[in-house]
């Protein structure tokens, strides 16, 4: 997918009137590029995050309406609407734990605190709200991932969000709301987990490094840098008429192996790849990738 699909932002014209926009997790590695893409089309963002010493670092701080938010000290007694200025959306992001995938965390403390959240949102006047999930959700499946296959997640972390999603579903019978649920699937760039693939290849080659061990990098993956990723969150949040599960994706399969060496390629950087070094992820299938044909449909 080129920067063709997000050449035109017509679509904001439905939001003429629409000034806030909440996005919880401003400080991770998604929500730093959404923040400033969303300052960069000039709406109003409301930050928060469980850090206001790492929030007060980023760029965009002065420039965001910033509140602490700690899901851990939820308390039912407060209107979170109206302690979060009453947006007109919620872009949400947080997630804590990762990046481990396995840790019953995940659906034991965090998918309760989370519907807590969203819920006191939802049932207080919020009537738009955007959440990112996970191609994970999806489970074992090999090939082209499309919104309409039934999930099986495998792993704590895609359990808990589908079962978000699922809930989220459900309330929205009573509560309405519109509901747009993002499956991420892999994404790089400045601000990555530090044990990330290409952190570390970054780290290698900054180090001077004459070898670089990784897997046998046969695996098929679907990559979008993080700035892409920003647009088209950004996109699918602002957005009315595409509702429901949308794939966040390129399309594009590609070996992990060609993907490092395109990488380097592109930066002009070399490095000897010890392929082979590190066994194939357990918990994910070999070869996958997302269908973007929703995606490209918003942009219609």
């Amino acid at each position: 997918m080129g920067r063709s699909l997000c050449s035109s932002y017509t679509f904001i014209r439905n939001y003429i009137g629409m000034k806030k926009v909440l996005v919880t997790g401003a400080t991770g590695f998604v929500g730093n590029y959404v923040v400033e893409e969303l300052l960069r089309k000039g709406f109003t963002v409301i930050a928060t995050s469980s850090d206001k010493k790492k929030a007060a670092l980023q760029r965009w701080f002065n420039d965001v309406v910033y509140i602490d938010l700690n899901l851990k000290s939820f308390d039912a007694g407060i209107n979170y609407f109206n302690y979060l200025h009453q947006p007109d959306l919620m872009i949400h992001l947080a997630w804590e734990g990762l990046p481990n995938y396995t840790d019953d965390f995940h659906i034991k403390e965090n998918l309760p605190r989370h519907k807590n959240l969203l819920e006191n949102l939802l049932r207080n006047g919020l009537k738009d709200i955007t959440v990112t999930g996970t191609c994970f959700e999806y489970g074992m499946k090999e090939g082209c991932l499309s919104e309409e296959m039934q999930c099986n997640p495998e792993n704590a972390y895609a359990v808990a969000k589908n079962e978000l999603r699922k809930w989220l579903q459900a309330i929205s019978i009573e509560v309405k709301f519109n509901l747009k649920w993002i499956r991420l699937f892999y994404m790089y760039g400045k601000g990555q987990n530090q044990n990330s693939l290409i952190s570390q290849l970054d780290k290698a080659i900054a180090g001077n490094d004459h070898v670089f061990n990784m897997s046998g990098g046969e695996q098929i993956r679907d990559f979008l840098p993080v700035e892409k990723v920003a647009e088209y969150v950004v996109a699918i949040a602002l957005q009315k008429k595409l509702l429901g599960l949308v794939n966040c994706c390129s399309g594009i399969p590609v070996t992990v192996k060609d993907f490092v060496k395109d990488y380097l390629q592109r930066n002009n950087k070399m490095i000897q790849l010890n392929l082979g070094y590190y066994n194939y992820s357990e918990i994910e299938p070999m070869s996958f990738w997302g269908d973007n044909k929703k995606l490209k449909s918003i942009f219609k």
